[in-house]
């Protein structure tokens, strides 16, 4: 049996290399399932896979006030919506009154949230749904909020167009536009719709008060990181713990129209988040992105920041 001192002494220099070898190989390996991990386990969490149990359990009507669905993904735009997602909730009030909205009648402050991944803006389970019912529930007269799946921005422009129309004649004129007092936010791929929509205001010389980004993911052909000079104000939440992390920084375009208000960072190494409605894949996972997203801390913040922007 071959023992220990049967076994030849390599020489120190060629050890040496050949343990370098090794470890810069292990690195690379690493780094390539590391990516590999990421990439997929991305498409997994955002394209849906990973939401079925949260959406198919624990949804909620997000009409509090006994509004109805509309099965019709096409609403006419002179019924106002009260969109979650493809399945609209509108609120009865809305519909009924929506032509006769008078100019001290209008909301005060327009807020409009998208979902992360494929969730519908219906699902209670995430406080991205959750802070808009509150938002509405407290403020009823000087709030329209609304939230939003990330891939129904279209629906999420109408509205806004819609509720700055205060004239009703299918055009914005220089004064409705200006009196705009638009607040928007997102977590992941709904973070990153959030500048889109800003960007897509931006062009039609539509300002906004603040844009919220919760551990942005940017979507294909979106810029998640530069914020369009329309945007007053912008904040950035983020975590880097998880497989999927969002951006860690976001600049102005026009520094001297934007004010970056932060870069926050959030850590749940030492203090972790309740997911427990979320599927067992996504806990296992992704748990530190959905953690943000369920962060009573980063949500006070963006609720607080929020009502700041109410008159």
């Amino acid at each position: 049996m071959e023992t220990p001192l049967d076994i030849p002494i390599r020489d120190n220099a060629a050890a040496a290399v050949t343990d370098f070898g090794l470890q810069s190989k292990v690195v690379r390996a690493k780094v390539v399932l590391r990516r590999i991990c990421f990439a997929a386990s991305s498409v997994l969490l955002l394209s849906g896979v990973l939401f079925p149990m949260a959406q198919a359990e624990g949804i909620q009507s997000a009409c509090p006030d006994g509004g109805v669905h509309s099965t019709s993904p096409t609403i006419a735009r002179a019924s106002l919506p009260r969109l979650d997602e493809s399945n609209a909730c509108i609120r009865l009030a809305g519909v009924s009154a929506v032509a006769n909205i008078s100019r001290a009648a209008s909301p005060q402050l327009i807020v409009i949230g998208f979902m992360g991944g494929r969730v519908k803006g219906s699902n209670l389970i995430h406080r991205e749904a959750l802070l808009a019912k509150e938002l509405q529930e407290g403020y009823p007269h000087r709030v329209y909020a609304a939230v939003f799946a990330n891939h129904d921005a279209r629906s999420a422009l109408n509205v806004v167009l819609h509720l700055l129309d205060e004239n009703r004649d299918g055009h914005l004129n220089a004064d409705e536009k200006n009196a705009a007092r638009i607040v928007i936010y997102g977590h992941s791929w709904g973070a990153s719709e959030t500048v889109a929509l800003a960007r897509r205001l931006n062009a039609l010389s539509i300002p906004v008060l603040l844009t919220i980004q919760v551990d942005s993911v940017q979507k294909p052909n979106e810029n998640d990181e530069d914020i369009p000079p329309n945007v007053h104000e912008a904040i950035n939440f983020y975590q880097t713990e998880g497989l999927l992390h969002g951006r860690s920084l976001i600049e102005a375009m026009n520094p001297k129209q934007t004010t970056i208000l932060g870069n926050y960072e959030s850590s749940y190494r030492n203090s972790p988040v309740s997911c427990a409605n979320y599927p067992w894949f996504a806990r296992a996972f992704m748990k530190p992105h959905i953690e943000i997203e369920n962060d009573p801390s980063v949500w006070g913040k963006i609720a607080a920041l929020i009502r700041t922007k109410l008159l």
